[in-house]
């Protein structure tokens, strides 16, 4: 049975996202296992983790506050993205293909945020 949350748009993308962080720092050096890699995991899952929280909340209000703390997140994974390539923890390829998937990700919770506005 499918959950209620995996039926949005907005859930698929940022999914995606989740697995492809995991894929990209599972290659990360092992000294990074309890810093970066996890924080970037982290900020990843929490992007994912409010959306699917906001969507069982009551109102559509509230759905929006957690839509507007897991673009936060998506800042930071961002950011945390840009850190790994300058350390040289992924390749530039990598880091392009990440990134376009994080900033569809970032349009697609805009995109949503901004429908929600509409309802409310």
């Amino acid at each position: 049975m499918q959950n209620q949350f995996e039926k949005l748009a907005v859930w698929k993308k940022t999914h995606k996202l989740v697995l492809l962080i995991y894929k990209l720092t599972s290659k990360f050096p092992s000294i990074e296992k309890f810093s970066l890699t996890d924080q970037l995991r982290r900020a990843t899952i929490s992007v994912v983790a409010n959306i699917v929280e906001g969507n069982i909340r009551q109102s559509k209000k509230e759905f929006l506050q957690f839509l507007y703390i897991s673009k936060g997140s998506l800042e930071e994974v961002k950011y945390y993205l840009l850190l790994s390539r300058d350390l040289k923890y992924m390749s530039e390829i990598d880091y392009l293909e990440v990134q376009e998937l994080a900033n569809e990700c970032g349009k697609i919770i805009s995109g949503f945020i901004k429908y929600l506005k509409s309802k409310v």
